[in-house]
């Protein structure tokens, strides 16, 4: 009785012990979802301390019969870092002097010394130590009020949040060099054979923006804007851009500016908007989107296995000059009973017309879905659901041009920290390994 009068009181979801569904999911990962590996033998450096131990057999007969055993080695590693890190404290003793005639100011300088090192602020952190705290923010995803915390308790240097703020708006200002490093990339990434882009809801100042990213295998820019339109997709890729975008079934992308621009819809939209309205539909009506959706699947699978070796490109293009003959002929123009059908036939015939459907299957190096876009925004969104966003332009341009700066570095296979202490000493964005 007081179970039935605990239970009615619960403001949880039940137990699944008591009311579980009827075909539990099995445990662990999908079969192919991802690969299966182990940690393998670390790779030395050369700044690595490396103890080599000898681990022997205190007796080489066998405990239980007394025989002699067979003597193999197996090899074992454990890698840590000391508890205490080394810090290195730079103490400068800087001559200023004053004209006694003019009245003029003199100081001398240094080149690990800013120029406007003094005063208030005259004791600050490495670029290292800054490219720490910035990399754990803006591309490990750590809040910011927790990343002086994360970094005391590994180097036992103390920050602040506003100074770690302030200094990356210092350096993502237009001629600072994370700002300096953003405008080429943007300058690169209009030169991209192939572009995939998205977007997703973002706050400026409490206001709704959005957050656009366009990324490449080797690059990313980000962009918040008040709004989402062909202007602000121009902004980027420049008016005369001449590769190939990669979109989703956006209404900006369809803008009468755009209509020059190579452009490849995702199929895995295209399989879901088929799917949602095959759902509502039984007997003859389900034809026209299943027929649809295996076609498009057999493109999808075709390029899959052109990326993975299994043929050449010669033949690629006879089966792939066959699937898009068999949708034309699927797409062609005539009246249908069902109004559903009758629209997706209008929409995507009309990006087939266009050549916007199975452009992959004339060039492999364009992706047939949008993935690398939605990819490259998940950290974003996943930060959003923990912050803010923005809290003034300001912080949004900050934002946008340190999120593409450490998302590029990673891209390019660079060590994120590292990469990120060179660009605020005044080194150059690392190229491609």
């Amino acid at each position: 009785m007081k179970a039935e009068l605990r239970r009615g009181k619960r403001q949880a979801a039940p137990f699944s012990k008591e009311k579980g569904k009827a075909t539990k999911k099995k445990p662990g990962r999908r079969q192919g979802k991802g690969r299966f590996e182990r940690r393998g033998k670390p790779e030395v450096k050369p700044t690595d301390r490396v103890e080599e131990i000898a681990v022997d057999l205190d007796d080489t007969r066998c405990p239980r019969c007394g025989e002699q055993v067979e003597v193999r080695v197996e090899e074992a590693t454990t890698i840590d870092v000391p508890a205490e890190a080394v810090r290195i404290i730079k103490s400068f003793t800087v001559q200023v002097g004053r004209c006694p005639g003019c009245g003029a100011k003199v100081r001398a300088t240094h080149p690990d010394l800013a120029p406007d090192q003094f005063g208030a602020t005259a004791h600050r952190v490495g670029p290292n130590v800054q490219a720490q705290a910035l990399s754990l923010h803006y591309h490990s995803g750590l809040t910011l009020r927790k990343v002086p915390g994360a970094i005391e308790a590994s180097t036992g240097i103390t920050l602040t949040q506003s100074a770690l703020t302030q200094q990356a708006g210092k350096l993502c200002a237009a001629h600072g060099p994370i700002g300096t490093a953003y405008r080429e990339l943007r300058e690169e990434v209009r030169e991209a054979p192939v572009v995939n882009t998205d977007d997703t809801g973002w706050r400026t100042g409490g206001q709704p923006s959005f957050l656009m990213g366009f990324f490449t295998p080797l690059l990313a820019v980000y962009q918040i804007r008040e709004r989402h339109r062909h202007q602000e997709v121009r902004e980027v890729l420049g008016d005369d851009y001449e590769g190939v975008l990669g979109t989703d079934r956006g209404k900006s992308y369809e803008a009468k500016e755009l209509e020059g621009v190579a452009q490849q819809k995702c199929l895995s939209h295209l399989l879901k908007n088929l799917s949602e309205v095959e759902k509502t539909k039984t007997g003859r009506a389900r034809c026209f989107t299943r027929d649809l959706k295996e076609t498009l699947r057999e493109a999808l699978k075709l390029w899959q296995l052109y990326e993975s070796g299994g043929m050449e490109f010669r033949e690629y293009r006879q089966r792939g000059q066959q699937i898009e003959s068999k949708l034309t002929h699927q797409l062609r123009d005539r009246a249908m009973s069902d109004a559903d059908n009758q629209r997706l036939l209008k929409g995507i015939g009309m990006q087939h017309e266009r050549g916007r459907v199975l452009l992959f299957l004339i060039d492999p190096q364009i992706e047939p879905t949008n993935n690398r876009a939605e990819r490259g925004l998940r950290p974003a969104v996943i930060a959003r659901k923990v912050s803010q966003c923005s809290k003034n332009h300001k912080g949004a341009g900050t934002y946008e041009a340190m999120k593409s700066v450490v998302t590029t570095l990673a891209l390019r296979g660079c060590n994120v920290v590292k990469g990120l202490a060179a660009l605020i000493v005044g080194q150059p964005m690392p190229t491609a390994r």
